[in-house]
């Protein structure tokens, strides 16, 4: 049987989703550092502090997929958000050295980074203006800052240059390639995939908040 909405395109987009939750469910589940930043940044050279800021955003997938889902919410004038987003980032990972994250609000940060790809998934729809992007990236550079709080400045300083290459990388890639990405998709593929967005989000914060 066959469904006039479903092609290749969408079969590709739920297999992305399968592909997705099994990465969710690997012993990586949640952004790790490569070189146990948060636990020994005290002996961390200049070069593995650089390449734990590097790897930090990579390893997490709620932290990949936001970056990547920027390719497809559909960003009028996608290079013009490069500087902004990468900026407050950048900004949010700087305020939780000097405001850390309270034991209140703590247990519920990895849901709430989990949670902004559901908002991704609804910007893409178009249910919401794309402006949420701005505190929804300040969100995830302040929970990426809040594990290296008290290091000592040297690995500090290479991990903030790590996170700026990393996330500097992934906004290019996914604003230059935005166009073709929404073009290759289609409008069935394109509402297939911002449901897939919201779906992991969903499920990302759940299981965040039960574990």
């Amino acid at each position: 049987m066959k469904f006039p909405f479903w092609g290749r395109k969408q079969s590709v987009a739920a297999l992305f989703l399968l592909f997705c939750l099994l990465t969710f469910f690997a012993d990586s589940a949640l952004a790790h550092h490569p070189f146990g930043m948060g636990n020994n940044s005290s002996e961390l050279s200049i070069w593995q502090a650089l390449l734990s800021g590097v790897g930090h955003p990579l390893l997490g997938p709620d932290h990949l997929l936001f970056m990547l889902g920027i390719g497809f919410v559909g960003l009028k004038r996608t290079k013009n958000w490069v500087i902004p987003l990468l900026s407050v980032g950048l900004v949010g990972s700087a305020v939780v050295q000097l405001l850390p994250l309270p034991d209140l609000i703590a247990p519920w940060a990895e849901a709430l980074v989990s949670l902004s790809l559901t908002i991704e998934g609804l910007i893409a729809l178009n249910l919401l203006s794309s402006k949420w992007l701005i505190p929804m990236f300040s969100l995830h550079g302040y929970l990426l800052g809040s594990t290296i709080v008290g290091a000592e400045p040297t690995p500090l300083i290479g991990y903030f240059l790590g996170l700026l290459l990393a996330q500097g990388s992934f906004l290019l890639i996914a604003t230059t390639l935005s166009k073709r990405i929404i073009n290759w998709l289609g409008s069935n593929g394109r509402l297939v995939t911002s449901g897939v967005w919201v779906g992991i989000g969903l499920a990302f914060s759940w299981i965040a908040l039960v574990d």
